[in-house]
């Protein structure tokens, strides 16, 4: 089961996630890590919610 990142419920720190980096929005390249904070506030976002992985990088959440 795939959670879905479109929704903010379904996001938490500690979360093993994969990632959209905006540098590769355009190749759809991911990238895997943990949550370390949300920095969407609300609680739908129709292309991912968007995360501060721990290792410092911004994307949104694979949906």
């Amino acid at each position: 089961m795939t959670i879905d990142g479109r929704h903010r419920k379904n996001i938490y720190p500690g979360l093993a996630v994969e990632v959209i980096l905006k540098k590769d929005q355009r190749s759809g390249v991911r990238t895997a890590g943990v949550v370390k904070g949300l920095l969407t506030n609300s609680s739908y976002h129709p292309h991912g919610i968007k995360v501060r992985l721990e290792d410092g990088q911004v994307g949104r959440v694979c949906p």
